[in-house]
């Protein structure tokens, strides 16, 4: 099994600039300039030419992670408008909560499938 050249300490880091899981340099996404379009992965790092595609399916694991994320963003909503904006009708809190979730929708599918990336290196 191969070692990730990544630091432990710049895991993070690394994680947080959408950076390789064996070098840190090459960019896991392309590029996107329609909002509104899915990410898309590079099939291999342009610097070190580690592989990002993986066999079909290995990827499920980061719908958990997916998962996860939003529920932490719609529980930081809820203690927001719960303690920030008691008066708030109770119907807001869901629709605030929906927002959100659609507002992180593409950053939470990049962030998800780099977290998976990193923690089961290939």
């Amino acid at each position: 099994m191969k070692h990730s050249n990544v630091r432990k300490g710049h895991m993070l880091l690394s994680i947080l600039k959408e950076k390789c899981p064996d070098c840190g340099k090459g960019a896991v996404f392309k590029k996107d300039d329609n909002l509104l379009e899915m990410p898309v992965m590079h099939e291999k790092c342009v610097h070190c030419q580690y592989v990002f595609d993986r066999e079909p399916g290995y990827f499920l694991g980061a719908m958990y992670l997916s998962y996860a994320i939003a529920v932490l963003a719609c529980g930081l909503v809820f203690l927001l408008l719960h303690y920030g904006f008691p008066d708030l009708p109770l119907i807001y809190t869901p629709v605030l909560m929906g927002v959100t979730i659609v507002l992180i929708a593409k950053k939470n599918y990049k962030l998800s499938r780099i977290i998976y990336i990193h923690l089961f290196p290939w």
